[in-house]
């Protein structure tokens, strides 16, 4: 046996042979990978076997992305606009983020830049790194 692997638990067993990690290889694969994600991410308590699971399937949609995506091209208020439409991101989740309409205009024609909370939640929202919305 190797030294420092610990047994997996039940649970884990069954969070890998419900959604096994495996490769991503197009779109629809990205998408469920995602999906599973967003459904580990909107339980009412994540567990530590969840928070593994979750940097398991994150390398993987972060390794599919550095392939295939364009976004890393886009950047600031730009890539924040792709997103909010791709996503159909809804009004009322903007507002969660920016507190107001006026913000979110103001930030959009580029006459704000993104506070330091706004940055966290946009990129908890989208999966991407914070720097990514910097210009």
């Amino acid at each position: 046996m190797t030294v420092g692997l610990k047994t997996p638990s039940n649970y884990y067993m069954e969070l890998i042979t419900t959604f096994p990690p495996r490769p991503i290889a197009n779109d629809d694969q990205l998408i469920a990978t995602q999906n599973r994600i967003n459904e580990i991410l909107d339980s009412p308590s994540i567990t530590s076997d969840d928070r593994d699971y979750l940097k398991v399937l994150g390398m993987l949609v972060y390794d599919y992305e550095e392939q295939h995506e364009i976004w890393s091209t886009l950047k600031g208020i730009a890539l924040l606009k792709i997103l909010i439409k791709e996503d159909n991101v809804s009004p009322e989740k903007l507002l969660e983020i920016f507190e107001g309409k006026e913000t979110i205009d103001e930030v959009m024609m580029g006459n704000r830049e993104l506070s330091v909370g706004q940055l966290k939640k946009l990129s908890e929202l989208f999966h991407i790194s914070p720097s990514a919305f910097m210009d």
